[in-house]
């Protein structure tokens, strides 16, 4: 499979950031207009978390919070696994598994480079098993195999 440095760069850059001191309307608001589930939270270039529809649901609407007072800081993932540009898809799909993520921020030592999802990962997979030949119903019993169960 490929690396991570490749799919990043097949992603293109991303914009979907968030200022953390944003309120959760305004995040959601984003999400819905570019069709996507979750922000990257930066402050001065640096990257802080992310943001995702799941933060909302779990820290907002079932704690009975307001999406219109509610920051963003205090909603969003901060401890998240990380993944390096040299990394496998294969090896996050380990790490994604392993630790019940979504998402994975990758970074080049210090340097944040972007986010790797279990959307791209799916894509990964579905692409390597179509390469080699796979029929549908054994592309969806390997990966439930190999990396979901």
């Amino acid at each position: 499979m490929r690396s991570v440095k490749e799919i990043l760069q097949q992603k293109g850059p991303q914009f979907n950031f968030i200022a953390p001191g944003r309120t959760v309307i305004e995040a959601i608001n984003l999400m819905k207009t570019e069709n996507i589930s979750y922000l990257i939270v930066r402050e001065n270039g640096n990257y802080l978390g992310i943001v995702s529809e799941r933060d909302y649901t779990h820290k907002v609407i079932l704690l009975d919070k307001h999406s219109d007072t509610t920051l963003v800081k205090d909603i969003m993932s901060k401890d998240l696994p990380v993944t390096g540009l040299n990394d496998t898809a294969d090896q996050c799909m380990v790490l994604m598994n392993s630790s019940k993520s979504r998402y994975l921020p990758v970074f080049d030592g210090m340097e944040f480079q972007g986010v790797i999802t279990i959307h791209d990962l799916m894509r990964e997979a579905i692409a390597e098993h179509e390469k080699h030949g796979a029929a549908p119903q054994e592309h969806h019993e390997k990966l439930m195999r190999d990396y979901w169960i």
